[in-house]
């Protein structure tokens, strides 16, 4: 087994080494670009040298234009060099720190200005590449960069400070190798490490080739750090420590490394480990509080009624129309639910802020809730939600969910309505998942309102037992006993609109036999094809039937 352990028995103060926490107030356009790698956001035009970034935002062509210095402009509807042009004479005044596009450098240097004195910043994101992603990473950094004390924050800065002490690449991981924080000079590492950082979350191919060596049995039982060889050719080494408070581990640090660390090195990321772990336990712990306060507003403001306007101010969407996005990841294993719903929960909250969108996220029982603030003129909902949750549900990730989008509602008194619509869409979108394979995973509730009111009639109807009760009672019953196939005969006439040779087509029998057949139906069971009322009652029943038994 390529794995070796490292001695760190006597650590040094790694406070005295380097100034953890030393948090910048505003990041660097080159930290931006260190972090993902010149691979996946190149400079394409201008110098970024000297520019800091204060904030990121998405421009989208048909509105207007949204730019304050310091922002960095995601075109991510500009696939033109016409395009770039025009929106580079917008920003022209604007002293925005560069725009990302994903375009060629060719087409970029086409658009470019040709007026003195001004070289803007263009940078050019590959074309595999998230945008959500960029635009979380940015927010991420920032927030690194401007809240000192917050633990998520300074974990960022803990890990730039541990980078520069064993010179190397780190990244710092919970149990479930997500990534929490990650330093710069990435740029350095390999493509498993840009995977890692991409995805925020070790890919499966590397952590199946970790547990087979066995690495994650050695993090789990020593404290001392360990020398990982290389998992494949083209990748460096990795060094790891586990990160425990007493005998419970919280996480991991890792650096790409091509050799074991030096002995001086192995005591800074002792050391290190030690100062994470305290990082962890209070992130853990206002998390925790910060969680269950969360669930708790999302609750009253789901509620409706009085109490919600005053849940939705504490939640930032008080003001102006909202409404309610349900989610709920499509696993069978109920051991598994309350883990997925969290990695979801998570998940859309980044996805969220990224986007801009201002939204409350909160798991409330088996469900993960986003009440999302804002208007579309045209369809109704908030501008940016169907958007939103359809490019989530795109994303790719190891969990499959659906998601149900509730009506607008003019405010936080009414979002109960949009909450039961949004439930509604959801049970249709698990149940056309689980009996029929659907693979649609994002519905309005406008979308599916014929399917649920099916869903709940056939509630009722199994309540009281009686939905193959009248003519469709005495057909299934006659077919049970001689094999006759009539429901399927009444149900191909109703659904071809009386036209018999197609019905007969569809089920693969003789005209003149499909007109014996519609006969004895008819005597069997006293129904009447000709009367509307008739066959609509039928096709009504034979829908739920057809609904209860999925």
């Amino acid at each position: 087994m390529a794995v070796h352990s490292a001695a760190g028995d006597s650590p040094t103060t790694l406070g005295a080494v380097a100034p953890f926490g030393a948090l910048r107030a505003r990041v660097p356009l080159g930290r931006v670009l260190d972090a993902l790698g010149p691979a996946l956001l190149a400079v394409l035009s201008g110098d970024g040298a000297g520019i800091d970034v204060l904030d990121v935002v998405i421009h989208d062509p048909a509105g207007e234009l949204a730019a304050a210095p310091g922002d960095v402009v995601l075109g991510i509807g500009v696939r033109t060099a016409e395009a770039l042009a025009e929106l580079l004479a917008g920003l022209r005044e604007r002293e925005v720190a560069g725009v990302v596009v994903k375009m060629t450098a060719s087409q970029v240097v086409s658009a470019l200005p040709t007026e003195p004195g001004w070289h803007p910043v263009v940078l050019g994101l590959a074309a595999d590449a998230s945008w959500s992603y960029l635009a979380s990473l940015v927010r991420s950094l920032l927030a690194a960069a401007s809240a000192p004390g917050d633990p998520a924050a300074d974990l960022f800065g803990l890990a730039d400070s541990v980078s520069g002490l064993v010179d190397a690449p780190v990244t710092i991981e919970d149990l479930s190798s997500r990534v929490l924080a990650f330093s710069g000079h990435q740029v350095t590492a390999d493509a498993g490490r840009h995977d890692t950082i991409l995805g925020r979350q070790v890919p499966a191919s590397y952590l199946q080739m970790l547990e087979e060596r066995g690495v994650f049995r050695w993090l789990a039982r020593e404290s001392k750090p360990i020398y990982i060889d290389p998992l494949q050719d083209s990748m460096h080494g990795r060094v790891a420590v586990s990160v425990r408070a007493g005998s419970e581990a919280l996480g991991s640090i890792w650096a790409v490394v091509d050799q074991p660390l030096d002995p001086d090195r192995e005591r800074v990321f002792v050391e290190a480990a030690r100062v994470v772990a305290l990082h962890l336990l209070r992130l853990r712990a206002e998390g925790d509080l910060d969680r269950r306060l969360q669930v708790e507003l999302v609750r009253a403001v789901l509620a409706g009624g009085h109490g919600a306007a005053e849940a939705a101010a504490r939640l930032g969407v008080g003001s102006g129309p909202l409404c309610v996005l349900a989610v709920q990841p499509l696993i069978a294993e109920a051991s598994q639910q309350e883990a997925a719903c969290e990695r979801l929960r998570q998940r859309l909250v980044v996805h969220t802020a990224a986007l801009r969108a201002r939204a409350a996220v909160a798991q409330v029982g088996g469900v993960v809730y986003a009440i999302v603030a804002g208007r579309d003129a045209a369809g109704g909902h908030p501008a940016p939600v169907v958007a939103l949750t359809e490019d989530f549900a795109a994303q790719p990730g190891e969990i499959d969910a659906v998601i149900g989008i509730g009506r607008c509602v003019e405010g936080p008194a009414d979002l109960s309505r949009s909450r039961a619509d949004a439930d509604g869409a959801l049970r249709v979108l698990r149940h056309e998942a689980t009996y029929q394979g659907s693979s649609r995973r994002v519905a309005r509730f406008a979308d599916v309102q014929v399917a649920s009111f099916l869903l709940r009639l056939a509630d009722m109807a199994a309540e009281e037992g009686d939905v193959t009760s009248g003519p469709l009672g005495a057909l299934l019953d006659y077919d049970a006993e001689h094999r006759s196939g009539l429901v399927d005969t009444v149900a191909a006439y109703l659904e071809a609109f009386g036209d018999v040779a197609g019905a007969a087509a569809a089920i693969h029998i003789h005209p003149n036999t499909f007109r014996y057949r519609l006969r004895r139906a008819s005597e069997i069971s006293g129904l009447d094809l000709s009367q509307p009322d008739a066959r609509f009652a039928l096709m009504l029943q034979l829908r739920l039937r057809r609904t209860m038994v999925g």
